[in-house]
């Protein structure tokens, strides 16, 4: 059995709003270099619990810890600078600037004091634009580099959102509903990306399509009404008679909404 520290680990959390529950008991753990999807019905607590690892919204109960460090009240900005980076379900892009500014806008503001003046000082050779750069290239979004991200495809507005998160060199990237509205080109597209990611960071991520989770994750969490169901490889989990009874056989034929 490993050893090795989790890169995020959330143990008995809860999240509750007034007399709702939200989350209730949920332990997760993280292993570092590893895709890790996180699935389940609408209501399920999946992005309350993004939020709450992200430190968007603040946990009730329980515990955080990133590499064995206790964030539980970090604020969500000062999160990122220990490591963690998102993206979200919503595409939030700076839509008139270029492919290339948001990436470098993204890579620029990994510093607090950098973040404050993102338009101040830049050198055109040096590191932030080197890193979009860089970055456009894993993305393959070179040839519309000058574009603004607004004029872009669905598609590559949700590739930009992920690859702002790359951008700030984060050790862990979180992804909520990354294929949400793609078509199936760019579902593939997307699941490559996923894939290459997980070669040099931490993949955590929310999805509905089960093509993509069985066929990229190391591991998966099933969760249902604010708790986890069942966790494990893929085949464990594809075989789970509860998670069968729980989506009535929808997890072998479909998607999860």
């Amino acid at each position: 059995m490993s050893t090795q520290v989790p890169i995020l680990a959330a143990d008995n959390l809860g999240v509750r709003y007034g007399s709702f529950v939200a989350l209730s008991d949920v332990t997760l753990s993280i292993r570092p270099n590893t895709i890790h999807s996180v699935i389940g019905p609408n209501g399920a607590g999946k992005t309350t619990l993004f939020h709450a690892l992200t430190g968007r919204v603040r946990a009730s109960s329980g515990r955080i810890s990133l590499n064995g460090r206790d964030i539980t009240h970090v604020s969500d900005d000062k999160r990122v600078p220990l490591g963690i980076a998102r993206s979200f379900q919503v595409t939030s892009l700076f839509q008139n600037l270029s492919v290339r500014e948001n990436l470098r806008l993204a890579a620029q503001g990994r510093t607090p004091l950098q973040a404050l003046a993102p338009w101040r000082g830049v050198d055109p050779r040096g590191g932030a634009l080197a890193v979009a750069d860089e970055v456009m290239e894993r993305l393959e979004l070179a040839h519309v580099s000058e574009r603004a991200a607004g004029e872009l495809s669905h598609g590559q507005q949700r590739r930009l959102e992920v690859g702002m998160a790359v951008a700030a060199k984060p050790r862990l990237i979180l992804l909520d509903e990354p294929t949400s509205g793609m078509g199936i080109d760019d579902v593939e597209a997307m699941k490559a990306l996923i894939r290459d990611l997980g070669r040099d960071h931490t993949v955590l991520f929310i999805e509905h399509n089960m093509g993509i989770v069985m066929n990229i994750s190391d591991t998966v969490t099933v969760m249902r009404a604010g708790r986890v169901l069942v966790e494990g490889p893929p085949a464990l989990v594809r075989d789970d008679p509860e998670v069968r009874r729980a989506y009535l056989g929808n997890m072998i034929t479909g998607d999860i909404a």
